[in-house]
C-alpha cells in the first residue's frame, strides 16, 4: 500500500466526494459526543475555562490528543475554535474517504468496482453500526473522525502486508482513540490468526498486549446505586436489551460477507476474500464477549468495555464490499444503476439528518453569527456576555428537549454548569468513579425550568452556580438580561459566586 499521499490517489475526486458528503450528512457543532470532547480542548486553549465541573469531560481528554490537536491548531493558524473544528471535521471526512479508497483499491481488480465501493461510502457515512450507538462517520468532530480513517488506513496497510505502515497508523489511531485501537489489533490478529492457524502464540502475546489497555478496577460484581443507574441507561450495552431487527444488523454483515468469501465475486481481488473471511470470526467474537456480558449482573463492571463496537469497523467494510460488488454487476447492465441507487440512499440519509435535528440548520457554519435554532441562540450569548468563571445552572435534562437537538451547552456556551444526566451518565459509564458526584448534581438541577427565585438561590448556596438558563418564563424577581425565543438567562440572587466575577 501507498502512503495516503501518493501522486496516484484521484484527490480531486475525493475532495468533491467530501463537498458532496458534507452537503448530504450536514454537519453540527457540538452535538452529542462532541459535548464531551470538545469543551477538553476549550479549556487548554483557554485554561480559565470551566473552573467547576471539568472532571466530566476531561476523564476523556487526559486518553486522548485529540483536545491538544485541536489546542495545537488553533495556536498555530489564529484561527477561532469554531473554525478550527469546522476545518478539522472536513479534513477528517476526506481522510475517511481516502482510507475507503485505499482499502476498495485493494480489494477491488475492477475500476468500476472501486468507485461504486467509494460512492456507497459517500452516500450512506453516517448509517448506524448496528444497534451500537455508533455511526460510521458522526456529523459532528470527535475522536472517533480521527480514529475511523487511521483504522481503515492501518486495516488496509496489514491487507497490503505493509507492516510498517500498519504499526504506525496503529500507534497514530491509539493516541487519538486508545479503545478503537483495541478492537483494531483484536481484527488485525484475528485476519492474521486466520491465515495462519497452525500458530496461535501471537494471539496469546497479542491478547495480553491488548489486556495492558484496560483499566484495572474492572472487578466480576453488579452494579450499584447512582452507577448502575447511569450504565443501564445506555441499553445499547446489553443485548438482551436489542430488538430482531438490531440483531439483524449485526448477523446480516456476516452471512453476506460469508456469501462474498464463497462466491469470489467478479472484479475482486485475493485482500477482498481474506478481509470477507477475516471479519466473520472477529465478529462473532464480539457477539460471544457482549452476550457473556449480557449474561449476568456480575458482568456489570465489564459492560463499559462495549465489545459490540467491533461492529463499527465490520458495517465499514461491508459497506464498502457490497457498493463494490453491486456496483461490478449493475454497471455492467447500465452505467445509470450505480449512480441512481446512490443518490436515493443519499436523499434518505439527508432526509434521516433533516429528522434527527429538525430545529437546526443542516450545515452549521462556523462564520454564522446565529442560528435558525432557539437553543443555539442561548448558548452563543451566554459565550460572548458572562464572564469565562462563571458557573451556569441548566436543567439536568436539557439534552433530549425538544429543539434542542442534542446541542451540548459546554461545547458551544464554552461555560462550566453542574452534571447533566445523559452526557456526563455517558461518561459515569465509562469512569465509576464519578457517580456519586453526577447524581447529586444532575438531581439538585432536575425540573430546574420551574424553579422559585427562592430554588435558585438555594441552589447557588450548595453549588458555585452563579447564572442560569431556563427554558421558558423566569421569576419575577430574577435579572435576566437575555430573554428571546423562549429561553431566559438570568443571573441568581444573592448567588456567593457573584462576588468573584
Amino acid at each position: 500500500m501507498e502512503p495516503p499521499s501518493a501522486p496516484r490517489l484521484p484527490i480531486l475526486r475525493l475532495g468533491l466526494l467530501t463537498a458532496a458528503a458534507v452537503a448530504i450528512h450536514g454537519y453540527h457543532l457540538g452535538v452529542d459526543d462532541a459535548e464531551i470532547y470538545i469543551p477538553a480542548a476549550s479549556k487548554l486553549i483557554h485554561p480559565d475555562l470551566f473552573p467547576y465541573g471539568a472532571e466530566f469531560f476531561l476523564s476523556h481528554e487526559r486518553l486522548s490528543l485529540f483536545a491538544p490537536i485541536l489546542a495545537w491548531t488553533e495556536h498555530l493558524t489564529h484561527l477561532t475554535t469554531d473554525w478550527t473544528i469546522f476545518l478539522w471535521y472536513v479534513v477528517t471526512l476526506f481522510a475517511t474517504l481516502l482510507s475507503c479508497w485505499v482499502l476498495a483499491r485493494l480489494c477491488f481488480s475492477s475500476p468500476r468496482a472501486r468507485w461504486a465501493a467509494i460512492l456507497a461510502a459517500t452516500a450512506a457515512l453516517t448509517m448506524p453500526a448496528a444497534n451500537t450507538g455508533l455511526l460510521l462517520m458522526d456529523p459532528y468532530l470527535t475522536a472517533r473522525s480521527f480514529s475511523t480513517p487511521l483504522c481503515v488506513f492501518a486495516l488496509g496497510a496489514f491487507v497490503a502486508r505493509r507492516y510498517l505502515w500498519a504499526t504506525l497508523f496503529i500507534l497514530a489511531t491509539a493516541i487519538v482513540h486508545p479503545q478503537m485501537t483495541v478492537y483494531l489489533v483484536l481484527l488485525l490478529v484475528v485476519l492474521w490468526v486466520v491465515e495462519k492457524v497452525a500458530q496461535p502464540a501471537p494471539l496469546k502475546s497479542s491478547v495480553a498486549a491488548m489486556a495492558s489497555f484496560l483499566p484495572l478496577n474492572f472487578r466480576l460484581a453488579p452494579a450499584q446505586g447512582p452507577y448502575r443507574e447511569a450504565l443501564y441507561a445506555r441499553d445499547f450495552y446489553f443485548l438482551f436489551t436489542w430488538t430482531w431487527y438490531d440483531w439483524l444488523g449485526l448477523i446480516a454483515p456476516l452471512v453476506i460477507l460469508g456469501l462474498f468469501w464463497k462466491l469470489k465475486p467478479r472484479g475482486t481481488t485475493p485482500a477482498f476474500s481474506r478481509l470477507c473471511l477475516g471479519v466473520i470470526p472477529f465478529g462473532l467474537i464480539a457477539i460471544v464477549a457482549a452476550a457473556v456480558i449480557s449474561s449476568s449482573p456480575i458482568f456489570d463492571m465489564s459492560a463499559r468495555l462495549q465489545p459490540l463496537r467491533c461492529f463499527h469497523l465490520i458495517t465499514l467494510v461491508f459497506l464498502l464490499f457490497l457498493g463494490g460488488v453491486i456496483g461490478e454487476y449493475a454497471g455492467a447492465v447500465s452505467r445509470w444503476i450505480v449512480p441512481v441507487l446512490c443518490i436515493g440512499v443519499a436523499a434518505l440519509m439527508f432526509y434521516v439528518e433533516r429528522n434527527t435535528y429538525p430545529a437546526s440548520p443542516h450545515i452549521e457554519w462556523p462564520w454564522m453569527r446565529t442560528s435558525s435554532n432557539a437553543w443555539i441562540n442561548t448558548m452563543l450569548w451566554v459565550r460572548r456576555n458572562t464572564p469565562r468563571n462563571a458557573v451556569i445552572a441548566v436543567d439536568s435534562r436539557y439534552f433530549k428537549d425538544p429543539g434542542v437537538d442534542e446541542h451540548g451547552f459546554r461545547a458551544i456556551g464554552r461555560r462550566s454548569t453542574l452534571a447533566d444526566y445523559y452526557k456526563d451518565g455517558g461518561a459515569v459509564a465509562i469512569f465509576p468513579e464519578l457517580a456519586v458526584e453526577w447524581k447529586q448534581m444532575s438531581d439538585a438541577t432536575y425540573g430546574l425550568n420551574h424553579f422559585t427565585a427562592a430554588d435558585f438561590t438555594r441552589l447557588a448556596h450548595e453549588y458555585p452556580v452563579t447564572w442560569a438558563v431556563i427554558h421558558g418564563p423566569a421569576p419575577a424577581e430574577m435579572i435576566c438580561p437575555y430573554e428571546q425565543q423562549g429561553y431566559s438567562v438570568c443571573r441568581i440572587p444573592d448567588a456567593p459566586g457573584l462576588a468573584r466575577q
